[in-house]
């Protein structure tokens, strides 16, 4: 089974039924089997902030979403994470391509890349680092700890984890 579909198997078993998502050149193959399989919901953004506001409707529904972004959108999403996902309680799984990071070779992506650590940091975001095949089960843990908290939470999957560079 190739990391892709380890991580789609996790994605699902842990609950989550709502994907919201940009594209992303890492996640590209993961988000081709989301769409094949049709078992989760998947509706394409066009913004970050967007996909926070949807997601947070469809949590209100009784959903469980997640949404999956490369990191650089984060920092899109501060205003809507912080003036509604948090101050309503409301817990959004956040999983994000780690762009900029280790081996990257496009120099634009490496400021966001470099700060994403942090920023979820002083997002109060409980982070989980994907960096092996190892590691998946944490997205689990992941949806558990959110849904217990009521927090949203960033899961960043490194590029490593595909063992290659993108």
């Amino acid at each position: 089974m190739n990391i892709d579909s380890k991580l789609y198997k996790m994605i699902k078993s842990s609950g989550i039924d709502l994907i919201l998502s940009l594209p992303c050149i890492m996640l590209k193959d993961l988000l081709n089997i989301i769409d094949i399989k049709k078992e989760i919901q998947h509706i394409p953004i066009t913004r970050e902030e967007e996909g926070v506001g949807i997601a947070a409707g469809a949590y209100l529904g009784g959903r469980t979403p997640a949404i999956l972004i490369q990191n650089s959108g984060l920092g899109n999403s501060i205003n809507a994470i912080k003036s509604l996902l948090q101050l309503y309680k409301i817990p959004v799984v956040f999983i994000m391509s780690h762009r900029g990071a280790e081996g990257e070779k496009i120099i634009a992506q490496i400021p966001m890349g470099q700060l994403t650590p942090n920023l979820l940091d002083l997002l109060s975001f409980k982070k989980f680092i994907i960096d092996s095949t190892e590691k998946i089960k944490d997205i689990e843990k992941a949806v558990n700890f959110s849904k217990k908290s009521l927090d949203s939470v960033g899961i960043l999957l490194k590029k490593q984890l595909w063992g290659k560079i993108i």
